[in-house]
Protein backbone atom coordinates (compact mmCIF):
# COMPACT_ATOMS: atom_id res chain seq x y z
CA UNK A 1 0.00 0.00 0.00
CA UNK A 2 1.46 3.26 -0.56
CA UNK A 3 0.83 7.13 1.14
CA UNK A 4 -1.79 7.88 -1.19
CA UNK A 5 -4.04 4.62 -0.15
CA UNK A 6 -4.19 5.69 3.26
CA UNK A 7 -5.59 9.15 2.65
CA UNK A 8 -9.19 9.29 3.09
CA UNK A 9 -11.21 11.39 0.67
CA UNK A 10 -14.02 13.18 2.45
CA UNK A 11 -16.56 14.48 -0.14
CA UNK A 12 -18.68 17.91 0.34
CA UNK A 13 -16.45 18.90 3.23
CA UNK A 14 -16.15 21.58 4.07
CA UNK A 15 -18.30 22.85 1.32
CA UNK A 16 -20.28 20.85 -1.69
CA UNK A 17 -18.08 20.10 -4.18
CA UNK A 18 -14.47 20.04 -2.18
CA UNK A 19 -12.39 16.60 -2.13
CA UNK A 20 -11.13 17.02 1.27
CA UNK A 21 -7.98 15.05 1.29
CA UNK A 22 -8.06 13.90 5.45
CA UNK A 23 -4.39 12.75 6.35
CA UNK A 24 -5.71 11.51 10.01
CA UNK A 25 -6.32 8.30 8.10
CA UNK A 26 -2.36 8.12 7.46
CA UNK A 27 -1.42 9.12 10.44
CA UNK A 28 -2.87 7.25 12.41
CA UNK A 29 -1.22 4.21 10.49
CA UNK A 30 2.29 3.19 11.74
CA UNK A 31 3.49 2.50 8.71
CA UNK A 32 2.02 5.05 6.69
CA UNK A 33 3.24 7.55 9.23
CA UNK A 34 6.50 5.51 8.83
CA UNK A 35 6.66 6.06 5.09
CA UNK A 36 6.01 9.45 5.56
CA UNK A 37 8.81 10.15 7.69
CA UNK A 38 11.17 7.83 6.01
CA UNK A 39 10.40 9.26 2.62
CA UNK A 40 11.06 12.94 3.68
CA UNK A 41 14.10 11.49 5.70
CA UNK A 42 15.79 9.71 2.52
CA UNK A 43 15.15 13.11 0.45
CA UNK A 44 16.87 15.28 3.31
CA UNK A 45 19.60 13.48 4.75
CA UNK A 46 21.46 13.25 1.34
CA UNK A 47 22.06 17.21 2.06
CA UNK A 48 20.93 17.95 -1.64
CA UNK A 49 18.76 20.68 0.02
CA UNK A 50 21.05 23.01 2.29
CA UNK A 51 18.53 23.94 5.60
CA UNK A 52 19.48 24.29 9.24
CA UNK A 53 16.11 23.95 11.05
CA UNK A 54 12.41 22.75 10.27
CA UNK A 55 9.43 25.48 10.03
CA UNK A 56 6.34 23.47 10.37
CA UNK A 57 2.54 25.49 9.81
CA UNK A 58 0.38 24.73 12.57
CA UNK A 59 -1.19 22.32 12.99
CA UNK A 60 -0.80 19.15 11.13
CA UNK A 61 3.11 21.02 9.75
CA UNK A 62 3.67 20.33 13.69
CA UNK A 63 2.70 16.71 13.58
CA UNK A 64 5.24 15.64 10.21
CA UNK A 65 8.06 18.92 10.74
CA UNK A 66 8.68 17.53 14.76
CA UNK A 67 8.99 13.99 13.87
CA UNK A 68 11.51 14.67 10.55
CA UNK A 69 13.77 17.22 12.98
CA UNK A 70 13.81 14.11 15.56
CA UNK A 71 14.89 12.03 12.72
CA UNK A 72 17.60 14.50 10.68
CA UNK A 73 18.90 16.21 13.84
CA UNK A 74 17.73 19.43 13.09
CA UNK A 75 15.85 22.02 15.39
CA UNK A 76 12.36 22.44 15.11
CA UNK A 77 10.18 26.03 14.99
CA UNK A 78 6.40 26.29 14.86
CA UNK A 79 4.33 28.70 12.69
CA UNK A 80 0.89 29.58 14.57
CA UNK A 81 -2.05 31.03 14.49
CA UNK A 82 -2.72 34.53 15.72
CA UNK A 83 -2.39 34.99 19.84
CA UNK A 84 -0.51 31.46 20.69
CA UNK A 85 3.26 32.15 20.75
CA UNK A 86 3.92 33.44 24.53
CA UNK A 87 7.11 36.00 23.21
CA UNK A 88 7.64 38.85 21.00
CA UNK A 89 6.09 38.07 17.42
CA UNK A 90 6.18 38.53 13.70
CA UNK A 91 3.09 38.36 11.94
CA UNK A 92 1.50 38.29 8.43
CA UNK A 93 -1.86 38.35 7.11
CA UNK A 94 -2.87 37.04 4.26
CA UNK A 95 -5.99 36.62 1.99
CA UNK A 96 -8.34 32.94 2.07
CA UNK A 97 -10.76 32.33 -0.59
CA UNK A 98 -13.11 34.05 1.63
CA UNK A 99 -11.59 36.51 4.49
CA UNK A 100 -7.91 36.60 5.57
CA UNK A 101 -6.26 35.08 8.32
CA UNK A 102 -2.94 35.63 10.02
CA UNK A 103 0.21 33.20 10.97
CA UNK A 104 3.05 34.65 13.35
CA UNK A 105 6.41 33.23 14.40
CA UNK A 106 8.66 34.24 17.09
CA UNK A 107 11.11 37.00 16.56
CA UNK A 108 13.80 35.44 17.98
CA UNK A 109 12.98 32.18 16.01
CA UNK A 110 15.45 32.60 13.33
CA UNK A 111 18.47 34.26 12.75
CA UNK A 112 19.99 36.71 9.19
CA UNK A 113 20.83 33.75 7.18
CA UNK A 114 19.10 30.28 8.73
CA UNK A 115 17.61 28.12 5.85
CA UNK A 116 14.85 26.75 6.35
CA UNK A 117 13.04 23.94 5.25
CA UNK A 118 8.99 24.50 5.39
CA UNK A 119 6.75 21.95 5.67
CA UNK A 120 3.28 21.20 5.92
CA UNK A 121 0.66 18.51 5.03
CA UNK A 122 -1.29 19.58 1.92
CA UNK A 123 -0.86 22.06 -0.64
CA UNK A 124 -3.86 23.59 -2.17
CA UNK A 125 -3.78 27.21 -3.26
CA UNK A 126 -0.76 28.10 -1.14
CA UNK A 127 -1.63 30.45 0.51
CA UNK A 128 -0.67 29.53 4.06
CA UNK A 129 2.74 28.46 2.99
CA UNK A 130 3.48 31.68 1.47
CA UNK A 131 2.34 33.47 4.17
CA UNK A 132 4.54 31.04 6.11
CA UNK A 133 7.68 31.77 4.18
CA UNK A 134 6.98 36.03 4.29
CA UNK A 135 7.56 35.45 7.77
CA UNK A 136 11.16 33.75 7.36
CA UNK A 137 11.75 36.21 4.89
CA UNK A 138 10.61 38.72 7.26
CA UNK A 139 13.22 37.65 10.01
CA UNK A 140 15.87 37.28 7.70
CA UNK A 141 16.02 33.73 6.93
CA UNK A 142 15.38 31.82 3.53
CA UNK A 143 12.83 28.97 2.41
CA UNK A 144 15.58 26.39 0.64
CA UNK A 145 12.70 24.55 0.22
CA UNK A 146 8.55 23.89 1.03
CA UNK A 147 7.61 19.87 1.45
CA UNK A 148 4.38 18.85 1.94
CA UNK A 149 2.99 14.98 2.12
CA UNK A 150 -0.03 16.25 -0.53
CA UNK A 151 -0.17 18.80 -3.52
CA UNK A 152 -3.34 19.73 -5.57
CA UNK A 153 -1.78 20.65 -8.30
CA UNK A 154 -5.56 21.29 -9.78
CA UNK A 155 -5.69 23.89 -7.43
CA UNK A 156 -2.68 25.83 -8.19
CA UNK A 157 -0.76 26.47 -5.18
CA UNK A 158 2.44 24.38 -6.53
CA UNK A 159 2.59 26.36 -9.37
CA UNK A 160 1.94 29.74 -7.68
CA UNK A 161 5.02 29.20 -4.84
CA UNK A 162 7.09 27.94 -8.14
CA UNK A 163 6.90 31.34 -9.67
CA UNK A 164 7.15 33.44 -6.57
CA UNK A 165 10.77 31.49 -6.91
CA UNK A 166 10.37 28.41 -4.18
CA UNK A 167 11.44 25.03 -4.43
CA UNK A 168 8.42 22.47 -4.02
CA UNK A 169 7.71 18.65 -2.95
CA UNK A 170 5.33 16.47 -2.06
CA UNK A 171 5.27 12.73 -1.24
CA UNK A 172 2.01 12.21 -3.59
CA UNK A 173 -1.36 14.13 -5.83
CA UNK A 174 -4.57 14.08 -5.99
CA UNK A 175 -5.29 15.40 -9.45
CA UNK A 176 -8.74 15.88 -10.66
CA UNK A 177 -10.41 13.39 -8.42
Amino acid sequence: MTIKSRIRTIPDHPKKGIMFRDITTLLKDPVGFRLVIDNFTQRYIKGDINFDVIVGIEARGFIIGGALSYALGKGFIPIRKVGKLPAEVVSHEYQLEYGTDTVEMHKDAIEQGTRVLLVDDLLATGGTALAAAVLVEKLGGTVSEMAFIVDLPDVGGAKRLIEKGYKVFALTEFEGD
